[in-house]
């Protein structure tokens, strides 16, 4: 059994910031790629940023240079910094991993529940 389990989603102001947290848990050998997807109101899940196990980063043009994606690999958890927040940025963001698994030893993908962000105007 497998976990991502996310925190740090809230209603925030236009500026503000928030910090978002993802720890995976549960029978894992090892934990790979790491990310954050979000899904705003009548859209598509997309991807926000992403992080490799040796920290190469990757993130959508819309939230580069405000977004940090960071990553405790002794914790086996992900971080996204989110700083000046605008209204667009509202939407379910959601905890995305790639790892192998100890019991099957596959390399799987996982998603959290998500964590709802909200920006107000």
């Amino acid at each position: 059994q497998v976990q991502l389990v996310e925190s740090g989603g809230g209603l925030v102001q236009v500026g503000g910031s928030l910090r978002l947290s993802c720890a995976a848990s549960g029978s894992i050998f090892s934990v790979y790629t790491m990310g954050w997807y979000r899904q705003g109101p009548g859209k598509q899940r997309d991807s926000v940023a992403t992080i490799t196990k040796t920290g190469v980063t990757n993130y959508a043009d819309s939230v580069k240079g405000r977004f940090t994606i960071s990553r405790d690999n002794a914790k086996n958890t992900v971080y996204l910094q989110m700083n000046n927040l605008k209204p667009e940025d509202t939407a379910v963001f959601y905890c995305y991993a790639v790892l192998k698994e100890a019991t099957t030893r596959r390399v799987q993908e996982f998603w959290g529940q998500g964590t709802r962000v909200t920006v107000s105007s």
